[in-house]
């Protein structure tokens, strides 16, 4: 899908507020209210834009560690690992990824116990590397960064 520069000025705004409505974010970027939903439906059927969300202040809600850990799978149980995370309470994300290590997990949990809980809960079938986050570094994922 070619992208021209009215549907960076939606994209800009709709990371800016995706909660924004069609008649403001149509006087945003300068476009009737119609043009604009078109547009934005034709970003969303193109999987442009994927998902409209909030970010959650995780440290409000009681979820105040946050670490990252390389899980190395024993006896290729990758399955087991992948079903496991899946469904996880505390796993905020999980790639797998190409190296010394298997997969990459970050856990945002209350209480250092509960990343102790997490590696026993895998510790028969992985080997584990633990890394406590101290604090998250601001990088920009504006629209700009991938044109």
């Amino acid at each position: 899908m070619k992208i021209d520069e009215t549907d960076v000025r939606i994209l800009r705004e709709l990371q800016t507020d995706s909660r924004i409505s069609i008649r403001e974010l149509s006087k945003r970027v300068n476009l009737s209210p119609p043009s604009v939903t078109e547009r934005v439906k034709r970003l969303e059927e193109h999987h442009i834009i994927e998902e409209y969300t909030i970010r959650l202040n995780k440290k409000e809600l009681g979820f105040a560690i946050d670490c990252i850990i390389e899980v190395t799978m024993r006896d290729g149980q990758y399955e087991k690992f992948k079903s496991f995370i899946k469904d996880y309470q505390y796993s905020e994300w999980c790639y797998r990824i190409a190296g010394a290590a298997c997969f990459i997990v970050k856990l945002s949990v209350p209480a250092l116990q509960d990343i102790e809980q997490f590696i026993n809960s895998v510790s028969s079938y992985a080997l584990t590397e633990t890394s406590i986050v101290f604090s998250e570094v601001e990088v920009h994922t504006n629209i700009d960064k991938f044109l």
